[in-house]
């Protein structure tokens, strides 16, 4: 089974210059602890609820401080055409619970989760992607 047969398409996204208010208000309506960033069509990082208050409220960033400023740069993803047990081999190896998944092209196409893996039917990949992400850090 491929990664597009169980990724989520249509992700919210947010740009690098918008606020962390703008953000935050986002995440808040989507009930989302995480946007993707995303610049001339190129996803430059992700900003999570946890990025905004470690690395913005506790620093005393105001409200109006831009995305670029507190997201993470250094994003991992991966491919659409992946298998669905080696991208969850990949999220057990780096304890994440979603990556955002690309065409070829390098082009943002979706996002896959613990839950799209978890609904998946591979009662492997639901047990190496858990095992993973369950580990301590």
């Amino acid at each position: 089974m491929k990664i597009s047969e169980i990724m989520t398409r249509n992700v919210q996204t947010t740009s690098p210059e918008q606020s962390i208010r703008e953000a935050a208000a986002t995440m808040a309506r989507l009930d989302s602890g995480a946007l993707l960033v995303n610049e001339n069509d190129r996803l430059v990082g992700m900003v999570t609820d946890r990025d905004i208050a470690i690395r913005a409220v506790a620093e005393g960033l105001g409200a109006d401080t831009p995305v670029r400023q507190v997201m993470s740069g250094d994003i991992r993803y991966c491919f659409e055409d992946e298998d669905v047990q080696h991208v969850a081999a990949n999220m057990a190896d780096l304890q994440v619970r979603r990556l955002p998944v690309l065409n070829r092209e390098k082009r943002l196409v979706g996002v896959v989760s613990l839950g799209n893996i978890a609904s998946s039917g591979s009662i492997r990949a639901q047990a190496t992607v858990l095992r993973g992400v369950a580990r301590g850090h």
